[in-house]
Order: structure tokens, then C-alpha cells, then sequence
């Protein structure tokens, strides 16, 4: 795939009111999830409750992609099509979620880095073959009293620079994410200036591996105090300060920003996005890649009967879509 082919990827993705669903949790988190709300964790209910997700009718006004589990970019529905042709059927973008999570980083207690790189060639092609056009990796950034070391943000970085080449390389638009947790005391300052590290750090290592940003996205956390903080961010602080720290590090080649919930509830996360697109045009276009502040109210409500709330479920998932695709326009009301 061409840079041009790469960058029209990468805007329809960021498309204005659009945004990407997230649907591509491990085995362990899709089992803590159905668990918490009464749901055996088998094939077939991961199978059912991806489907209504993918299926519900009007998602793609504001769903301009979703990042998909291994098993699930192999699935199909119940009548036998599979998942990623019913998606570029009504114009949702195929995406596949490729590291295989945090190990302990050695010699640096409390800290993680990404493992997946070991084979990724290959299965980048795989997965392109599968009919994924972008794919998704993610590091993750613990603040505490010593925390986070240069070593670890530099290992993530650079792990997520490699991955990002090899799926240029393999026609794949790589969505880059380094999560500042918002587990801890911290506050909004300290977020601040960890976030602001990170990203410095992320793009001096994307130039390195001669990654082109033009066919990049990145997937940021907000700038946002600690959930253990004793003063919690209103929403104009965080949206003021994840703004500008975006724009103290972020390229402005690049096609655009999309955000993780991040712990964040529903209603925080739609609010944030909101405030920070009614402060003005930006080098970048301001969306969304949510996956539990999308997902969480209706898979509670499909707990309740898998066959009868069916469609009331999906209905949930597109009113959360058109809240969040409001919020990336700056024209998102509470409760409307």
C-alpha cells in the first residue's frame, strides 16, 4: 500500500463525527466483563455479543472503524457472513488489536513493557489477508512515587516504532498507544508532565524507524488527575491540558488523535472529547476510540436476555456512538 493509500486510511478513520469502536479485549478481560455482569465467558456468547455490536443497524453514521480481537476478525454471524464483510459492507474499517500484552520489565519493579514483536511480520500479513486495512498496539505507563523511569518509556516507544514499520510495511495504517494510566494519587500536573515525556519520547523513536506519520494515528490517554487524587480534573482542566500538551508534542503531518476511555466513565469520556473540539480547530483532527465507555451499558442490558434485548442492546451501542461522533464535532448536550 502506498503512502496516498496509507493516509486515505488513516483520515477515513478520523472522518469528521466518526470514530472507532474497540472490541478487542483479551480472553481474560472479555471473561472478566461477561462475569461481572452474569454471562458465561463461551465461543458462541463472544461470538453473539460481537455480533451485535458489529450489526447494530446505523452504526457506521459514527463508527468509521473497529479494532478486533484474534478470534474475532475469524468469526462470522449466525447466518454465516463473516465479521469483516459485513463491516466494509455498510463501512466500518476492519482494524486488529497485534501485541500480546505487558510482561514485568526486568531490573525496573512496578514497570511493563509490550510483548508481540517476535513473529508480527507474518502475522501482519495474515491479518492483512483477513482483510485488515490498520492495527492497533499498546504500551502501558504507570505514574508512581518512581515511576515512570526513562528505560521503560524508552522501551515502549521504541517497541511501538517497530511495530509501526513493520505494518506500513505490510499495508497496515498502525495506530500507535502509549496509556499514561489514571490508576494513582497523581494530579492533573504530574500527568501533565509524564504524558508530555511520553509523546516526545514516541515521536523521536517513530522518525528513527522511518515511520511515516502521514499513515499513522496515535491513540492518546487525557491529560487527567489520578483516580486517587484528592482533587479531581473538572472537565475544561482536562481538556485544556491534554490540548496543550498535544500540541506542545504531536506533528502536525499527523491525520489525526483518537482517545481511550481509560477508566474514564461514559459520560466523563464523551464530555472531555466535547470540550476539547469546542475549543477550536486543532492540527489534527480530535476523535475517539473507546471501547468499555461504548460497550458497558449495553452489554448490561443484553445480560438481562440475550435474545429479548438484543436489539434494545445495539440500539444502546449506536445512541453512545451518536453521543461520542456529536463530541468529536464540539456538539455534543448531555442527555439530548
Amino acid at each position: 500500500m502506498s503512502v496516498d493509500q496509507l493516509e486515505g486510511v488513516a483520515r477515513a478513520l478520523v472522518s469528521p463525527g466518526k470514530g472507532i469502536i474497540a472490541i478487542d479485549e483479551s480472553g481474560a478481560t472479555i471473561s472478566k466483563r461477561f462475569a461481572a455482569v452474569g454471562i458465561a465467558n463461551s465461543e458462541e456468547n463472544r461470538r453473539a455479543y460481537r455480533e451485535l455490536l458489529l450489526t447494530a443497524p446505523g452504526l457506521a453514521e459514527h463508527i468509521s472503524g473497529a479494532i478486533l480481537y484474534d478470534e474475532t476478525i475469524r468469526q462470522s454471524t449466525r447466518a454465516g457472513t463473516r465479521f469483516t464483510d459485513v463491516m466494509r459492507a455498510s463501512g466500518i474499517i476492519p482494524g486488529i488489536k497485534v501485541d500480546k500484552g505487558t510482561k514485568p520489565l526486568a531490573g525496573f519493579p512496578g514497570e511493563v513493557a509490550t510483548e508481540g514483536l517476535d513473529g508480527l511480520r507474518e502475522r501482519l500479513a495474515e491479518y492483512a489477508g483477513l482483510g485488515a486495512q490498520f492495527a492497533k498496539w499498546r504500551a502501558v505507563i504507570r505514574i508512581g512515587e518512581d515511576t515512570p523511569s526513562s528505560t521503560c518509556i524508552e522501551a515502549n516507544n521504541h517497541a511501538l516504532a517497530r511495530y509501526a514499520a513493520l505494518c506500513q510495511e505490510a499495508g497496515l495504517v498502525p495506530i500507535v498507544e502509549p496509556e499514561v494510566l489514571m490508576d494513582g494519587a497523581h494530579d492533573i500536573d504530574v500527568c501533565y508532565e509524564v504524558t508530555e515525556a511520553v509523546l516526545r519520547s514516541l515521536f523521536a523513536s517513530l522518525y528513527e524507524h522511518n515511520v511515516m506519520l502521514e499513515g499513522a494515528i496515535l491513540k492518546a490517554s487525557m491529560v487527567i488527575a489520578g483516580t486517587d487524587c484528592d482533587e479531581p480534573s473538572s472537565v475544561d482542566d482536562v481538556a485544556e491540558a491534554t490540548v496543550r500538551c498535544l500540541r506542545a508534542t504531536v506533528p502536525a503531518l499527523l491525520p489525526g488523535v483518537v482517545f481511550l476511555s481509560g477508566g474514564q466513565s461514559d459520560a466523563q469520556a464523551t464530555a472531555h472529547l466535547d470540550a476539547m473540539n469546542r475549543m477550536g480547530p486543532q492540527p489534527w483532527p480530535l476523535s475517539f476510540s473507546y471501547g468499555r465507555a461504548m460497550q458497558q451499558a449495553a452489554l448490561k442490558l443484553w445480560a438481562q436476555d440475550m435474545h429479548g434485548q438484543f436489539a434494545a442492546a445495539q440500539k444502546v451501542v449506536v445512541q453512545r456512538a451518536r453521543e461520542n461522533g456529536q463530541a468529536a464535532l464540539g456538539q455534543w448536550r448531555a442527555g439530548r
